[in-house]
């Protein structure tokens, strides 16, 4: 076959931040599928089609990227950040599996991209330095129960955790009930990092005791660190820094 699909992570807003060989690929690109705000990321040009659709659709986009590929296309399916953490990467293997066994032969390549996760940790500092976890917050695609059940093990393995989707307005109770997991199960006034639009011109960092977090400080483009309880802040003159360090 002479389509081919890659699976593209645009990083976290910042251009400068997308690899040269993500920028290759999309250059090679005769279409490119995604979410509505990631697909607007993607210069127009002659030659190329773009194919924008909801965040609901994943599995649909991940299909229809595969077909067109078939048909000889040369397709970039984009997500933010990385595809392979909590986004296009495993939807796309996902419609794989479940597609027609030509599908199989085709050309499909992960490129990998800087997460928000790894942007917002290095914005802060390195509150990632040593064992952590990343846990999606969003319960669209797994029970709540599930999502309390890994906060309070990763709690009592003292990771780090980073978190994906913490609160959006359709689901606004969810983070505030994360964050009465963490008081209780950590039960200390360990560092939480909120950072919002990281890389971006509307980027917004805050540290907060645990104890004083609140629900409001996130939204969907934000991203939360909560530190073990080892995680540490350094007063400096241009602002705090945090960091965990390697020995535990």
């Amino acid at each position: 076959m002479s389509g081919w699909v890659v699976i593209a992570g645009l990083g976290p807003g910042d251009e400068a931040l997308v690899t040269p060989e993500v920028r290759a690929a999309l250059e090679a690109a005769t279409d490119v599928v995604g979410y509505i705000p990631y697909v607007a990321r993607v210069a127009p040009r002659d030659g190329l089609t773009l194919h924008s659709s909801d965040n609901r659709v994943e599995l649909e986009r991940a299909a229809h990227a595969l077909a067109m590929a078939a048909d000889g296309q040369r397709v970039v399916v984009v997500s933010s950040g990385d595809p392979g953490v909590f986004a296009m990467a495993s939807a796309v293997f996902e419609a794989l599996e479940a597609g027609p066994q030509h599908w199989r032969a085709l050309d499909i390549r992960v490129l990998p991209g800087i997460t928000a996760m790894l942007a917002a940790a290095a914005k802060a500092g390195a509150p990632l330095g040593h064992d952590f976890c990343a846990i999606n917050l969003s319960d669209n695609l797994k029970p709540w129960a599930l999502i309390e059940k890994r906060l309070r093990l990763a709690a009592e393995g003292d990771f780090a955790m980073a978190f994906y989707n913490p609160r959006s307005k359709s689901r606004p109770e969810g983070f505030a009930r994360a964050l009465e997991v963490l008081r209780e199960a950590c039960a200390d006034a360990r560092p939480v990092l909120f950072a919002r639009a990281v890389s971006t011109p509307q980027q917004e960092l805050r540290i907060v005791p645990l104890t004083d977090a609140q629900p409001e400080m996130a939204d969907m483009r934000t991203m939360v660190i909560i530190g073990s309880s080892l995680t540490r802040v350094i007063d400096t003159p241009r602002g705090p820094v945090l960091y965990t360090p390697r020995s535990a």
